[in-house]
C-alpha cells in the first residue's frame, strides 16, 4: 500500500524540483570537464581515473562492485548538491522538510535545513531550537537556526521578509547550497495576486511568486500547485508536530486579514475555486510579463541614438507596455531603487513622450531626474 495521497503529492512535487536541480548540476559538471562525456583527448591509458556523472538508476561495473549493493544517487564529478529547506515549523514548511528528507537520499542529494528566528515574539529562540531538533530528527544535515534583526522599512511584513531572505541567502552561501526550498502554497500564491491587484502595480504584480527565483535560481517553490490543506494533511498523517504562528491570525497584518476575511468573503460571493483561479491568473500573467520583458529588452537598442540617449519619437512608436518597461529599466540603471520606483513614476516619465507640452523635469527616487531635451529623453542622477 502506497503513502497517503497528501504525502504522495508533496513528495512528487519535491522530487520534480530535485530532478531539475540534478539536471542543472550534471550540466554544470559536463561544461566543466566536457571530455569526460565526449571521450576527448584526456581519455587515454595514462589519464587519471575520474568519476562520471550517471543516471540515478544506472548500474554499471563502474557504479557497483561485485557482491555489493549498487550505489544509490549519483557518482558525480563534484560532491552531490546540497539543498536546504527554509522551515518555520508551520505545516507548509514541515511538510516540505519531510518530503525533502524522504526524496533527497533516494536521488543522491544532500539535504539540510534553516530556520529563521525573527525575534518578534517571546520565546522565539526556544521555538527555533525545537524546529532545529525536528529537522535533525528527519535526518537533515546541516541544520541551523539564524536570528535576525527586523527593521522597519516598508512596514513589519516587508521588513521581516527582507531580513528572512537576507539570512537565507547568507546560509546558502555559507553552506554552498545549490538551492533553498520554500513552502509557499497555492493559497499563498492567491493571496499574493490579490495583494498585487490592490496595489495596482501592473501585470508583474499579478504574476505572484515564481517557482524559481533569486540569484542563480536559488529559491525553489515546489508547492505552488498544492493547496494549504494538503500540506497540513500530510503532516497529520505522518504525525509531524506543527506550529501555528500567531502572526498568521493577527488582523494587524494585511495578509492575515486577506487570508481570514478577504478570501473567504470572495469564495462566499463567487463560489469555490477562487484560489485555483487566482493561482492560474498568476501563471498566465507571469507568461505575459516575461514575454513583454523580452520584447522590451530586444527593442531597447533600436530606440537609442549613437550616444546611447533614448529617442522620444522611436519610443512613442512602441506599444505602451513595452515602452514603459524600457523607461523603468533606464531609471533603475540611472540609480533609482527598484523597490521605490512605482507605476506613477513611470507614468510621469511616459508623459514626457506621449503628452509632451514643454513640462519640466521629473524627480524620481534615488535623486534621479528625467527630462526631455531636443527630442531625447535623458534619465540621470540629478
Amino acid at each position: 500500500m502506497g503513502p497517503h495521497p497528501a504525502v504522495a503529492a508533496i513528495r512528487l512535487a519535491v522530487r520534480r524540483v530535485l530532478h531539475d536541480l540534478l539536471n542543472e548540476h550534471d550540466t554544470d559538471a559536463v561544461r566543466a570537464v566536457p571530455a569526460l562525456r565526449t571521450g576527448g583527448p584526456a581519455d587515454g591509458p595514462d589519464a587519471p581515473a575520474r568519476s562520471r556523472a550517471v543516471r540515478p538508476d544506472a548500474v554499471t561495473p563502474d557504479t557497483a562492485d561485485a557482491g555489493s549493493r549498487p550505489r544509490s544517487g549519483r557518482d558525480t564529478l563534484v560532491s552531490p548538491p546540497l539543498v536546504l529547506v527554509a522551515c518555520s515549523g508551520g505545516a507548509d514548511s514541515m511538510a516540505l522538510a519531510s518530503a525533502l528528507a524522504f526524496e533527497a537520499p533516494r536521488l543522491g542529494v544532500r539535504a539540510g535545513g534553516v530556520t529563521v528566528d525573527h525575534a518578534l515574539q517571546p520565546g522565539s529562540d526556544l521555538r527555533a531550537a525545537e524546529v532545529v531538533l525536528r529537522l535533525r530528527e528527519l535526518g537533515l544535515d546541516p541544520v541551523e537556526s539564524v536570528t535576525v534583526a527586523v527593521g522597519r522599512d516598508g512596514g513589519p511584513e516587508a521588513a521581516a521578509r527582507d531580513a528572512r531572505y537576507a539570512a537565507l541567502d547568507a546560509a546558502a552561501e555559507r553552506h554552498g547550497a545549490a538551492a533553498v526550498l520554500l513552502g509557499h502554497t497555492r493559497d499563498d500564491q492567491a493571496e499574493t495576486v490579490l495583494l498585487g491587484l490592490a496595489r495596482g502595480s501592473g501585470i508583474r504584480s499579478l504574476s505572484g511568486m515564481a517557482a524559481v527565483s533569486g540569484a542563480g535560481g536559488r529559491y525553489r517553490r515546489p508547492f505552488l500547485h498544492i493547496d494549504r490543506q494538503t500540506a497540513r494533511k500530510a503532516c497529520m498523517v505522518q504525525s509531524l508536530p506543527v506550529w501555528d504562528d500567531p502572526h498568521n491570525t493577527d488582523p494587524a497584518y494585511t495578509r492575515s486579514r486577506l487570508r481570514h476575511e478577504g478570501l473567504p468573503a470572495l469564495e462566499k460571493a463567487l463560489g469555490k475555486g477562487v484560489v485555483e483561479a487566482l493561482a492560474r491568473t498568476a501563471q498566465l500573467s507571469r507568461d505575459d510579463a516575461d514575454a513583454l520583458d523580452t520584447w522590451a529588452h530586444q527593442a531597447e537598442p533600436s530606440v537609442r541614438d549613437a550616444a546611447g540617449a533614448l529617442e522620444c519619437a522611436k519610443l512613442y512608436a512602441l506599444p505602451a507596455a513595452v515602452r514603459r518597461r524600457i523607461l523603468r529599466r533606464a531609471a533603475i540603471e540611472a540609480g533609482a531603487p527598484a523597490g521605490s520606483l512605482f507605476a506613477r513614476h513611470i507614468e510621469e516619465i511616459d508623459r514626457l513622450i506621449t503628452g509632451w507640452r514643454g513640462q519640466g523635469a521629473i524627480n524620481l527616487p534615488g535623486k534621479v531626474v528625467a527630462r526631455r531635451q531636443g527630442g531625447r529623453l535623458l534619465i540621470r542622477q540629478g
